[in-house]
């Protein structure tokens, strides 16, 4: 009878960790993350180019690209207000909060978006202005800032994903990629509160479901199988 239980109670275990799993694979999939502001902020890409302050959903659209593409939504996920081409940036040491880092402004100016860190993560995605603004952005900054020819306005998603991307120098010079990469001072004049995200909705049950239940014949076999008297 106690192996019929811990049989049992095995099989349960089991199937409790293969529902869990989607939902943990889903998270790490598009990093959705909840971030309230407290000022505007100004963020590259197709759409509205300074954000008032309020809370917005940061999403990434396809974790799979070489390089990632981040949509910021309002709060409930009905509207996107821009969606950014991004390069990965590395960081020394991971933390366990987002991380959103912001290059800084004259004063009376809106801080402008630099790069983004989900928990535990050393990678991180650092944004890409379109040429002409990464340009002044560099000559007010005093650094490189990652850059694309592409009109963002008018790029569909596709195109984000194989635009070419450049730094700008602070002359207006093009310089090589890895002079533009050092990692962003993780403080900000902007002041910027991160929520933990409800978990996003997976794919299709019906595989996990014929899991379940394979996992539960296969217990049910075991439990008759142990519990036949012997001879």
């Amino acid at each position: 009878m106690k192996l019929c239980k811990s049989v049992a109670t095995a099989f349960a275990v089991a199937a409790l960790f293969v529902l869990a799993a989607p939902a943990a694979m889903a998270d790490d999939w598009n990093r959705e993350t909840v971030v309230t502001i407290s000022g505007p902020i100004e963020v590259p890409g197709v759409g509205q180019h300074v954000l008032p302050a309020g809370t917005y959903v940061f999403k990434l659209l396809d974790s799979q690209s070489d390089r990632h593409i981040v949509q910021i939504f309002n709060q409930d996920k009905t509207h996107v207000f821009t969606t950014i081409l991004a390069i990965p940036n590395y960081r020394m040491q991971a933390t366990d909060n987002t991380v959103i880092t912001f290059r800084e402004r004259p004063a009376g100016e809106p801080e402008a978006l630099r790069a983004w860190f989900y928990p535990g993560s050393e990678w991180g995605e650092e944004f890409v202005y379109a040429k002409p603004r990464a340009a002044q952005l560099a000559k007010e900054t005093n650094e490189p800032v990652l850059a694309t020819p592409i009109e963002l306005e008018s790029a569909p998603i596709e195109a984000l994903k194989t635009a070419p991307v450049v730094a700008v120098a602070p002359t207006g010079e093009p310089v090589e990629l890895t002079q533009s990469r050092m990692p962003a001072a993780e403080t900000s004049t902007a002041p910027v509160t991160m929520a933990a995200a409800a978990l996003p909705k997976t794919a299709s049950s019906l595989p996990l479901i014929g899991l379940v239940g394979l996992l539960c014949l296969a217990g049910s076999f075991l439990l008759s199988f142990v519990s036949k008297p012997t001879a």
